[in-house]
């Protein structure tokens, strides 16, 4: 019963994210992501284009030797492997890249909730960046752990894959383990170490799925910034080629603003799920809190 409620409470957050930051102009924090996302996958799509030249038009014909063609082996792989990170997981890299100020935005949203403040401190600003990054890496790691796990058992009692019922499994966990990301950074204003942290998002496991659910729709929404940067065919096809570059910029926006909105999100949910309010570890303005919230 408490599963439900607390999901219900994390998707409510949502709609409440939206009103709280137009209300409060954080509206202004959105296009960061977005170029950052243009950026990396701009990076990307050089590293494979390079990638793509030099394999085609070189390939192994000048290696004389094995050490040659091992080297040519290594630099092939990694040049694809480096292309495929920044094309394809360019959304997870901006998340860890943004944690310095998604940390920064759930202190803003806390402080306009409750009034509570938290004296800058270089060193503290450091261990929370750290901690952000350790949490999403750790996640990160078990849910591809539990990804692999389910891929196995799909693949030997399936021969389509995605036709096994546990393959859907992985989206719930991939849904937990972003929900458990961004409510981290709540807990660790509230001095809750990793383990304590843990402890309680597995016991709100709930609203973590629910805040983890939304975040993941946003950002997995089929994305091709090539195809939204592209006009190849414009006087051709004028108005095909718009809806797609106007398609493809919408499911940009919609994946640009996922942390911002999430994090907005999840910070409101934590106050109405423990009152930070009453958080110790807070210095406190003199305000009418009351009026605050409402």
């Amino acid at each position: 019963m408490k599963f439900i409620q607390h999901f219900i409470l994390g998707i409510k957050s949502y709609w409440k994210a939206i009103h709280f930051i137009q209300k409060h102009k954080l509206y202004w924090f959105l296009p960061i992501p977005a170029l950052l996302m243009l950026l990396i996958y701009y990076v990307g799509s050089q590293f494979a284009h390079w990638q793509s030249d030099w394999s085609a038009n070189e390939g192994c014909l000048v290696c004389t030797n094995m050490n040659e063609t091992i080297w040519f082996l290594l630099k092939l792989l990694l040049s694809i492997s480096i292309g495929l990170i920044l094309m394809k997981f360019a959304k997870y890299i901006v998340v860890v890249l943004l944690s310095p100020m998604l940390s920064v935005i759930s202190q803003i949203v806390e402080k306009k909730l409750t009034s509570n403040t938290y004296p800058f401190s270089l060193q503290q600003t450091m261990h929370d960046v750290k901690r952000g990054v350790r949490i999403a890496m750790r996640n990160v790691m078990y849910e591809y752990i539990f990804f692999l796990l389910i891929l196995i058992v799909s693949a030997v009692g399936w021969e389509e894959v995605h036709h096994s019922p546990f393959f859907y499994l992985t989206f719930a966990i991939g849904f937990f383990y972003y929900g458990f990301s961004f409510i981290d950074y709540v807990n660790e204003r509230r001095r809750l170490d990793i383990d304590q942290s843990i402890h309680f998002i597995r016991r709100h496991r709930g609203l973590a799925i629910a805040i983890g659910s939304v975040y993941s729709i946003f950002i997995l929404v089929p994305v091709d910034l090539g195809k939204m940067l592209s006009f190849e065919g414009f006087l051709d096809n004028p108005f095909t080629i718009m809806g797609t570059v106007l398609f493809q910029f919408l499911m940009w926006m919609l994946a640009s603003i996922a942390p911002i909105l999430t994090i907005v999100a999840a910070t409101i949910a934590m106050d109405d799920l423990v009152d930070l309010s009453r958080n110790e570890h807070a210095l406190r303005e003199i305000d009418d809190i009351s009026d605050i919230k409402q």
